[in-house]
């Protein structure tokens, strides 16, 4: 179990001290807990949490959504909350502001209250306390993040303005101890990042023109206190939107199709040598399609591709010599865009994906989700994949990047959660039957969540 004896770091640089853990309130509601939510809401850009437990009748219940104690106070009209993740415990939220970081953007880490015992062949989840903030950076030296990625249970955040990112390990937190942050210098403008056995980190830069137009810096990480980058190399096509690594590969999203490139974990090759392969996704109209951001499952990398005509999931087997793309059409009907997908292995080992079609804010129209079955023969392969069910869903709020549907899942694959931003409320799918069992009203604009947790045990 995590013990929480440290102050948060927000907290102090306030001049009052953070609240230590609390336990967290005895049992009042029938049945267990499920797993647990942080649920961001768009409007106040406020971090609030709540349990999804047994209703004592076979269905779900959703306790009411409460502040997470000590979590800075942000103004909505100058800051956005931005993406958001789980590891080890630990949840990672990253902060932007509307000044280009000038104003107060940067992150803060949180402990989720939520322990799991390993007893080898089985586990234990325990609610026992409540969340609390461990650690947070908020001024106008953190180069306002966007993207938040999770390797090999580690966090990385990137900085946009600074060229490069915060390498957050939640190891470095255990005990009570106060983690070290670590700035690796790669990437500019909007970053996009992967990061394969915490070796290596490939940092890529936005531009679409220019001297760093598809370019990709290689930096070892090392124990100092900034890493530098080795080398770059530079794609065939700029505008980089997406990356990620699987199976010794690593997967960049340009303004055409993917390109990959074999990974170099030990950053020593020189520019020439780097042989960048490019996937032909097709093209929509006159311009070529592509995708913006990748998930990872297994030696599988999936994603969207196309918005107006032929929308599709995307799969590659990045364990293939040459990756070839398997497309699923969807039913994305017009004034939708689809998401990106959530992978999820569901308890008894289907795998899914599920894709949202969202619309934006301004467009009359009924957004839907797509799940696809990714391996119906459960041979290993996705070759096969198809959509299985189409459901109406509540309403997203979609203004740019921020309002989309968001998914998270409970650890023992369960149930998906989903918020519905337009609506106010939150929607369990039970991931057996493939049905909606509930739908919870919590108010303002829910949109970016995670869970921690599987079925709270008592034996």
């Amino acid at each position: 179990m995590r013990t929480i004896l440290t102050l948060a770091s927000v907290a102090l640089a306030a001049g009052c001290a953070a609240p230590a853990i609390e336990p967290a309130a005895p049992e009042t509601k029938p049945g267990r807990p499920i797993t647990r939510l942080f649920v961001q809401d768009l409007k106040t850009c406020s971090l609030n949490w709540a349990d999804l437990r047994q209703d004592g009748k076979g269905g779900v219940a959703l306790d009411t959504l409460r502040p997470v104690a000590g979590f800075p106070k942000l103004d909505p009209a100058k800051q956005k909350l931005v993406q958001m993740a789980e590891a080890a415990g630990l949840v990672c939220v990253g902060v932007r502001d509307d000044a280009d970081g000038s104003h107060a953007s940067g992150w803060a880490l949180l402990d989720a209250g939520v322990g799991y015992e390993d007893h080898g062949d089985h586990g234990h989840w325990l609610y026992e306390n409540k969340p609390a903030v461990r650690d947070a950076r908020l001024d106008a030296k953190q180069g306002n993040p966007a993207h938040l990625y999770v390797y090999d249970r580690r966090f990385y955040l990137a900085n946009d303005k600074l060229a490069g990112y915060t390498r957050l390990d939640p190891k470095d937190y255990d005990d009570g101890k106060k983690g070290t942050p670590r700035f690796v210098a790669g990437g500019g403008g909007h970053i996009t990042l992967a990061v394969l056995d915490d070796k290596v980190g490939y940092g890529c830069w936005i531009d679409g023109g220019g001297p760093n137009k598809g370019r990709v810096d290689v930096t070892p990480l090392t124990t100092h206190p900034r890493s530098e980058p080795a080398y770059s190399f530079h794609l065939p096509h700029g505008g980089i939107h997406g990356a990620i690594a699987c199976e010794g590969k690593v997967f960049f999203a340009p303004v055409d199709g993917v390109c990959w490139v074999e990974a170099d974990l030990a950053a020593s090759r020189q520019p020439a040598d780097v042989k960048v392969h490019h996937i032909d996704l097709g093209k929509e109209g006159d311009k070529p399609r592509r995708t913006g951001a990748f998930v990872r499952h297994g030696r599988h990398v999936v994603f969207t591709t196309g918005k107006a005509a032929n929308p599709a999931l995307a799969i590659l087997d990045a364990k293939a010599a040459e990756p070839k793309p398997t497309f699923v059409p969807l039913a994305v009907e017009m004034g939708r865009s689809p998401t990106t997908p959530a992978v999820v292995t569901a308890r008894g080992g289907k795998a899914y994906a599920l894709v949202f079609h969202d619309h934006a804010k301004d467009v009359e129209a009924t957004d839907a989700l797509e799940v696809v079955d990714l391996d119906p023969d459960g041979d290993g392969s996705f070759a096969d994949a198809k959509v299985v069910k189409k459901l109406a869903v509540g309403d997203s709020a979609v203004e740019g990047h921020f309002g989309h549907h968001d998914v998270a899942f409970d650890a023992d694959g369960r149930y998906a959660v989903f918020t519905n931003p337009g609506d106010g409320t939150v929607s369990v799918l039970a991931l057996k039957t493939l049905d909606v069992v509930a739908t919870f009203p919590v108010g303002g604009t829910p949109a970016t969540l995670v869970a921690r947790g599987g079925l709270e045990t008592d034996d």
